[in-house]
């Protein structure tokens, strides 16, 4: 049970330096205490491939099929594997801004991890698929290029598939986390961006799949919204970005999440 307010931040679909820079606004807000602890909920417009921080923008993933096929690419602040990113008709991308205190002392990133999968379980489960939580994951192999490629711990899986991919980031004991709910897929376009992964289908599966019709968008969020104030005892109150955020958001998209030098990663 937590009694610091949170927020509920539903945008409209809109392309990837936009997207991540709405992240970081929000969480450099909650790290100054002039932004609420956030749940998010947005999709992609244009649909958009999005690296990991650290990732090498290399030849897993393929940049001329991305211009080709009129994919976006954009550098998240988070870590972890590339995404295919959907517009909403199939996929719900969420993020989760807040502190350790917001989460009553979940303080590290694997608890955050299963605080945020328990909710995310709960809502999926509640929409009728059959979502289990990964326990603790050990795996001695390279971290692979597609992030359905393998399913880390505490991600969610239906029949041994992943269906949830996330990544987080911290500073101090705050947060920022993000993941991506497939409600369908574009089977040829992910075969087409990621070329050195021999079979992305065969790793993952979509709600489509697992309920046999492709679940709403707004009916997804509302659900997860739900089972975000269920699991954990508070009220998602449903609101807006701040003047201030707006400013940030603004600032980010032209001076990093933009830009070339951001998208081509560290040296």
């Amino acid at each position: 049970m937590t009694t610091h307010p949170w927020r509920l931040l539903v945008t409209e679909p809109c392309d990837g330096a936009t997207n991540m820079a709405v992240d970081e606004a929000v969480w450099r807000g909650r790290q100054a205490g002039t932004s609420p602890p956030t749940v998010r909920f947005f999709a992609w417009q244009p649909p958009t491939v999005s690296l990991g921080y650290g990732q090498p923008l290399d030849r897993n993933v393929d940049v001329v099929a991305c211009y080709r096929l009129g994919v976006g690419l954009v550098r998240r602040p988070t870590g972890g594997s590339a995404i295919y990113h959907d517009g909403p008709e199939r996929e719900l991308t969420y993020s989760v801004v807040a502190t350790a205190e917001d989460l009553n002392g979940a303080a590290d990133l694997l608890q955050t991890y299963q605080w945020i999968g328990r909710a995310l379980r709960r809502g999926l489960r509640s929409l009728g698929a059959p979502v289990e939580m990964v326990a603790v994951a050990v795996s001695d192999a390279p971290t692979p290029a597609f992030c359905f490629a393998r399913t880390g711990s505490y991600e969610l899986e239906i029949g041994g598939r992943k269906v949830v991919g996330s990544a987080q980031r911290r500073q101090g004991a705050t947060f920022l986390q993000h993941g991506a709910v497939l409600l369908g897929v574009d089977e040829p376009r992910l075969r087409a961006v990621f070329p050195t992964t021999r079979d992305p289908l065969s790793t993952l599966t979509t709600l489509e799949a697992a309920l046999g019709h492709r679940p709403k968008f707004d009916d997804v969020a509302a659900t997860l919204a739900a089972a975000f104030e269920a699991e954990h005892g508070f009220t998602l109150k449903p609101d807006g970005l701040s003047a201030d955020e707006i400013a940030a958001v603004a600032r980010l998209v032209t001076e990093k999440y933009a830009t070339a030098e951001w998208l081509a990663g560290p040296a």
